[in-house]
């Protein structure tokens, strides 16, 4: 709990390594994690240090490396996953890697060519055979309709054209086959039309079967066309329109028998290839399958192996290259375990110089570094998303596992649907390793998975709030029995012609004997059920939102305490609590009082007077309200009218605490200013500036110790910081107990939803009979499961955990966190594994 509740304590350190040992003693660091290296030549450019060839070498094994992960996801297998992490490999092993992923990428390179080569001569192969197919066709259809004649109907350019071909030998009726995609196909019609002058003939034909791109592997259409014409000039013209368009023109003999030839040879030469490419699409898989149960194992030891290099380009070099130094932070409580795994690498390398390790005095400011476990990392990282703590000072996380959940179960107190969330976060909790391993989720997916455990706690709190509101998916459960006893007369006509019941705490409670648990189930039915809740909920948000409140500026004591601030103790602390105790603490009391006090004897009389209270008479009996008790202590000063008064001596009370309350103002105001202003006359009296022991306790620990400004400057930046503290502290008191009421307001909104919910979709169905209400009740039930998921779950859940974080980074934290550090982000591999930036 004391890491948790401060950051670990760090030192900075000098690190020794003789050259033949420092990649392994590296090694043995990352694999521990504890270590943060400084960068000792800043002013180096990357390309001119040490190790920068090493590292370009792991760059180019790990491009390697990409590219047969790419062609292994493009085969569609699936990579072995290894349950054991492997050793960074020994330098003398990165030559054997550089030549095995070397090889392996020609290998798979060659075959990729091969193949893509054969692909190419398949589809030309196969768009040949759909040639000769479908120009047998054409020509077949064209020879019977001019030998039958029967064909009336053609085109006029289409007579002309064949019938010239038999009328005259000289202008013989020439003609081009190819292919081309099927989406150009009208534009080259439209485009052939008007080029040749409607001196051409265009056939085409859609190919049946699906054709594939030989580069990419796309499914691609194509259309065969057949064009015939006129002349060595329209031949020309065509070929080239063809061109342009990415036509593929292909060799077609003019006889029947030449093209039954050739077509019986292209069919032959595709089985051919058929089986070639069969073969080598086998050999190709059965070399991905290989790599692919090493690849990630590869990967693991190159990624390593380049971080070592990285890091020991952070070290500077010696003038006899013999030895580096580095400068690293590190945890005090682990540095044992840092000179182990030192000696472990030092045994590994068999050098004859043992590595040295030196804590260093330094005025730097450390890191900040929070020992978490899988439990306690999701409210950490909730806790540095609004700022890394400052180095030692109290770290809110251990507070908010509880407080955040709890304040989360408060706006979203339902049973059902805690139960519900619960159980979807016991679910990733029970198969975490497995989860962990699943990586289709996608990042929404991930989110959930991180948060689990936050998920769970907030699902627990919200079956707890929602047993004490007695609220489960809007209704409510009567296990002790109420504690009221509604009579006829109490039953208000309505003008829809239901009866409501309106409960009164003189006529229906039964005294001295209270549900005994959360609240009582006659609520539930009773028309005025919305002002009993809102009541109660409203006046329970101040509470909680005070007591946080209260407790944050608690916990600002023990940062002044730890870090020597003395005056800060007297000067700030008190009149926090002061003021906020006066106003707002007395608010909480008041409620408390109210509740413990006003009962149904109470509301007969007011005390002091003996007289029954001054309200309307079809409202009941009433009590003073706390709002108006609240305001009258500014605005009637020393006055409590009698209508008003809770209990004797209430207006003397109340005085006394305002007279504080504004007391605490300019006392928080002036006296750091003016303390620190007698101080340095006195200083310049004496005739020295120097810092006094107050002063210097007042340092943060591994603050720098930077010579003092000039007085007036200093003394004018003090006074305005103080001023705005106490501004922002007043104003803010305020402003966030008011804040703290969006507890209530999302709490009666969530259940109000939740009851309609329930009265729109479920209500219709259960109240049918027979075949069709059970029908109903399925269907309903379909779409009110579906409402509630997606809405109440989803939504007002998000919604709910949206507020609870703004409430703890700014009402809660604001009190005593600074948030000014910055994160130890130590060499690990675990951490590049995870893929976490260094």
């Amino acid at each position: 709990m004391g890491s948790l509740f401060r950051s670990e304590k760090m030192v900075l350190t000098q690190l020794y390594l003789q050259s033949d040992s420092a990649y392994h003693c590296l090694a043995e660091l990352g694999e521990l994690g504890l270590v943060q290296f400084r960068d000792l030549n800043p002013d180096v450019n990357s390309f001119h240090r040490k190790y920068v060839s090493e590292v370009r070498r792991c760059d180019e094994m790990q491009r390697s490396l990409r590219y047969l992960e790419k062609e292994i996801v493009s085969a569609k297998i699936r990579p072995h996953e290894y349950s054991e992490n492997p050793d960074a490999p020994l330098p003398s092993e990165m030559i054997e890697l550089e030549s095995q992923f070397e090889k392996l990428e020609a290998e798979i390179r060659e075959i990729n060519s091969n193949q893509e080569r054969l692909n190419r001569n398949f589809l030309e192969l196969t768009e040949l055979k759909h040639i000769f197919r479908q120009t047998s066709q054409f020509f077949s259809e064209a020879e019977q309709a001019l030998v039958t004649g029967s064909d009336y109907r053609r085109r006029e350019d289409e007579i002309g054209l064949l019938d010239a071909g038999h009328s005259s030998s000289s202008n013989k009726l020439s003609f081009v086959a190819g292919v081309i995609n099927l989406e150009r196909v009208p534009v080259f019609e439209r485009l052939l039309w008007r080029a040749c002058r409607g001196n051409v003939f265009l056939r085409y034909q859609e190919v049946d079967v699906e054709l594939k791109d030989p580069t990419t592997g796309d499914p691609v259409y194509k259309a065969v066309f057949v064009i015939f014409f006129q002349g060595g000039q329209l031949q020309s013209r065509v070929k080239k329109i063809c061109e342009g368009f990415r036509a593929t023109i292909y060799p077609c003999p003019e006889t029947v028998a030449e093209r039954r030839e050739m077509a019986m040879g292209v069919t032959t030469r595709i089985e051919d290839l058929g089986t070639v490419l069969s073969q080598t699409m086998d050999h190709r898989y059965r070399v991905l399958q290989a790599v692919a149960k090493n690849v990630q194992g590869w990967s693991t030891k190159v990624q390593k192996m380049k971080a070592i290099y990285h890091t020991l380009n952070l070290f500077n070099v010696d003038v006899a290259q013999q030895c580096l130094v580095g400068e690293c932070w590190c945890p005090l409580a682990d540095m044992d375990a840092i000179q182990y795994s030192l000696r472990v690498g030092h045994d590994r390398s068999g050098s004859s110089v043992m590595p040295i390790l030196n804590v260093v005095q330094t005025k730097m400011n450390p890191p900040t570094y929070n020992k978490v476990n899988k439990f306690t990392a999701g409210f950490q990282n909730i806790i540095d998303a609004y700022g890394v703590g400052t180095y030692r000072e109290v770290n809110p996380t251990p507070f908010s596992i509880i407080t955040f959940p709890f304040l989360f179960a408060v706006m979203f107190g339902d049973l059902g649907h805690g139960l519900i969330m619960f159980l979807f976060a016991l679910f990733l909790v029970l198969f975490e390793k497995k989860l962990a391993k699943f990586k289709e989720g996608g990042e929404i997916f991930g989110t959930f998975f991180h948060g689990r455990y936050i998920i769970l706690l907030m699902g627990a709190f919200s079956m707890y709030t929602g047993f004490i509101y007695n609220d489960c998916f809007s209704k409510s459960f009567n296990i002790f029995g109420s504690s009221w006893h509604i009579g006829d007369a109490e039953k208000l006509k309505t003008g829809n012609g239901h009866d409501e019941m309106q409960l009164n705490i003189t006529t229906d409670f039964t005294a001295n004997n209270p549900y005994p648990f959360g609240v009582d189930p006659i609520w539930q039915v009773a028309s005025n059920k919305l002002t009993f809740t809102n009541s109660y909920k409203m006046k329970m948000s101040v509470v909680l939102g005070v007591t946080q409140m209260m407790f944050g500026v608690v916990l600002s004591a023990f940062n002044y305490v730890f870090f020597g601030k003395r005056l800060q103790i007297f000067a700030v602390f008190i009149p926090e609590v002061i003021f906020l105790g006066s106003i707002f603490g007395y608010l909480v009391f008041m409620i408390f009082f109210k509740w413990i006090l006003i009962d149904s004897s109470y509301l007969a009389t007011i005390p002091g007077t003996g007289n029954p209270p001054e309200v309307p008479p079809d409202k009941g009996p009433g009590a003073p309200l706390l709002l108006i008790m609240l305001i009258n202590m500014f605005l009637s000063f020393g006055n409590v009218p009698v209508v008003e008064r809770f209990y004797s001596g209430q207006a003397e009370v109340q005085s006394f605490l305002v007279v504080m309350a504004l007391l605490a103002v300019p006392w928080m105001l002036f006296t750091v200013p003016v303390v620190h202003m007698i101080k340095a006359k006195l200083r310049s009296r004496h005739g020295y500036v120097e810092f006094d022991k107050m002063e210097k306790q007042e340092q943060f620990i591994g603050d720098k110790a930077e010579e003092p400004p000039a007085e007036e400057h200093n003394m004018g930046d003090m006074f305005v910081h103080q001023s705005i503290h106490t501004i922002e502290f007043s104003l803010g008191c305020i402003s966030n107990t008011a804040s703290y009421l969006r507890l209530w307001a999302l709490s009666l909104a969530h259940a109000e939803l939740s009851e309609v919910l329930w009265n729109m979709m479920m209500r219709i169905g259960i109240k049918e009979a027979g075949g069709i209400g059970v029908i109903m009740v399925f269907g309903t039930f379909a779409v009110w499961a579906v409402l509630t998921i997606a809405i109440l779950l989803i939504m007002e859940g998000l919604s709910a955990f949206l507020h609870a974080l703004r409430l703890h980074w700014v009402e809660f934290n604001n009190k005593f966190y600074v948030g000014e550090g910055y994160k130890f982000r130590p060499f690990s591999f675990k951490a590049l594994a995870e893929g976490d930036d260094q």
